[in-house]
């Protein structure tokens, strides 16, 4: 077992979700072991700043965005998703439209309950890896290695 590897995909996917699939295929864990990677460490930057994330929340806003604008569209688009979906909503997309810290930070924002974002993030995890695990790791990953060869 290569443990660098795992704990690379595990670090990457607490950032940015779809780098750790990527970085799964690139160096040759099974659909398994980059699932879990990816799920895990998606749930752990969920929990993490679930219980840290007001005063992080905080804290970032006050240290990079001084100056920021309540009504951008971002903010209405966030405020939508929302009301429309919740929690479930926002843990869905976060995969695809936010990392998993900024996808915590906006639930813990709207005061959900910190176990329900981390097991709705753990769960979308699961199933995102799941899907871009399969396709990069099944299909998508040869066949661009050989578009660029």
């Amino acid at each position: 077992m290569d443990w660098e590897s795992y704990f690379y995909v595990f670090f990457l996917a607490t950032f940015k979700f779809i780098l750790a699939p990527l970085a799964g295929a690139s160096l040759n864990l099974s659909i398994l072991e980059t699932v879990v990677a990816t799920s895990a460490g998606t749930t752990f930057s969920a929990a993490f700043f679930s219980w840290g994330g007001s005063p992080m929340r905080l804290w970032l806003l006050d240290t990079f965005f001084k100056k920021r604008k309540t009504f951008t569209p971002r903010n209405r688009r966030i405020v939508r998703i929302w009301r429309k979906y919740g929690i479930v909503g926002v843990a869905f997309l976060t995969p695809l439209l936010f990392s998993p810290i900024v996808g915590t930070l906006i639930a813990v924002s709207f005061g959900e309950k910190k176990s329900r974002i981390v097991l709705f993030m753990a769960l979308s995890a699961l199933f995102w890896s799941l899907i871009f695990s399969f396709v990069l790791i099944e299909w998508g990953y040869d066949t661009v290695k050989s578009w660029i060869a």
